[in-house]
């Protein structure tokens, strides 16, 4: 069983920035989900356990990134140019695999969410 714990949310105005956190132990594959009020959970972004591919939902290529530090088990989402459309709950998750995942139901475990909410 691995605990993910997400850090990194809050307010800020539309075209700011945020870093999201993720940090677990082991060797996951690893991504973001996000959900808004009213809609699904969507696909944002996915990392394998090397750190060496990615995945983007085509809606935030060049504004989300996502990056992961092994030594300090942590995996990131820099989030730039944000705008309220952004506004939801992101979730990470985890998946004992080697490869990139990118499908919310091949996920084992996640995190309990953390809240962004962009200003207009």
């Amino acid at each position: 069983q691995v605990q993910l714990v997400e850090s990194g949310g809050g307010l800020v105005q539309a075209g700011g920035s945020l870093r999201l956190s993720c940090a677990a132990s082991g060797r996951y594959a690893m991504g973001w989900f996000r959900q808004a009020p009213g809609k699904e959970r969507e696909f944002v972004a996915a990392i394998n356990w090397a750190g060496t591919r990615t995945e983007y939902a085509d809606s935030l290529k060049g504004r989300f990134t996502i990056s992961r530090e092994k030594a300090r088990n942590t995996m990131y989402l820099q989030m730039n140019s944000l705008q309220p459309d952004d506004t939801a709950i992101y979730y990470c998750a985890a998946k004992a695999a080697w490869g990139i995942v990118t499908t919310a139901t091949e996920y084992n475990y996640w995190g309990q969410g953390t809240q962004v909410t962009v200003s207009s």
